[in-house]
């Protein structure tokens, strides 16, 4: 797998590092929270993105 691969995660890799399903993933692309990227008919997420999302997330608990 090469870096650039790496990067980009699937919706079901998102969904698995956040344990969050499928409709809640795609609400958080869809609101904008969460950062993708569609590339032809597949949507991507870039690593970054999921731990900026996390960041944030930690940052408006605390």
């Amino acid at each position: 797998m090469t870096t650039a691969t790496a990067e980009l995660l699937t919706v079901p890799e998102v969904m698995a590092r956040l344990k969050l399903g499928r409709s809640t993933v795609y609400d958080l692309i869809r609101s904008r929270r969460l950062t993708s990227i569609t590339i032809g008919r597949s949507r991507r997420v870039p690593a970054v993105a999921v731990r900026d999302f996390i960041t944030r997330e930690i940052e408006e608990a605390a």
